[in-house]
Order: structure tokens, then C-alpha cells, then sequence
């Protein structure tokens, strides 16, 4: 699994998560997030494009990242999730949860609007 902090040249920061995220690797993403200050600006996508597998380990990250970023008044929306891990995160409701969009640009114009 690969994570990376980015940013936006639009100001949201950027993490960027690829291959899988499971009870292995979701330290990794934890540790990223720990890294970044959580608070009212420009906002923060996570960029799943390059997902192909998440286990509940990981949807739990990323509801704790959405519930730090709800907390500190940050906006956070998911992007490029593939569609048969959507239709899980759908199925959980988490639909109701997360904010996503098809690609990070998407994201980041959805932040800005």
C-alpha cells in the first residue's frame, strides 16, 4: 500500500492512497493523518483512485478521519473510489457519511463551491 500527502495547487490538502487497505497497512494511512493539522480551510481530499481493496479496518480510518476533519470544522471528501468498493461503502450507509466525488478535481471543485 502506498500513502502520500500532497497539496492541491487550488490549497486543499491531498492524500493519496493506493492498493490495499487493510488491518496491515491502515497504520500507514493513520500515521499520514496524524500528520496533517485538522481545522477550518481550504479542506482535505483523499484520493482512493488507486484502491483495489479495503477491509473494515480501513473504512474505520477513514470514518475516524472524517469524524477529526467534522470535529475541527474541515471538509473532507473521498475521490475516485472504484465502483465495487463504492457500492460496499453504499451498502453501510456510509453513503450518508462521506462526501465523494468521481475524481480529485471533482473534489477539489466541490470544496471550493
Amino acid at each position: 500500500m502506498t500513502v502520500a500527502l500532497q497539496s492541491h495547487p487550488a490549497g486543499p490538502r491531498l492524500v493519496v492512497v493506493g492498493g490495499d487497505l487493510d488491518h496491515h497497512t491502515t497504520p500507514r494511512l493513520r500515521a499520514a493523518l496524524d500528520e496533517l493539522s485538522f481545522g477550518p480551510g481550504p479542506g482535505l481530499v483523499i484520493d482512493l483512485s488507486a484502491l483495489k481493496f479495503c477491509d473494515s479496518t480501513g473504512i474505520a480510518a477513514l470514518v475516524a478521519a472524517h469524524q477529526r476533519a467534522e470535529g475541527s470544522g474541515m471538509a473532507l471528501v473521498l475521490a475516485g473510489l472504484d465502483p465495487d468498493i463504492a457500492h460496499i461503502f453504499y451498502i453501510m450507509g456510509l453513503d450518508r457519511l462521506f462526501s465523494f466525488s468521481d475524481t480529485v478535481e471533482e473534489a477539489v471543485t466541490s470544496l471550493s463551491s
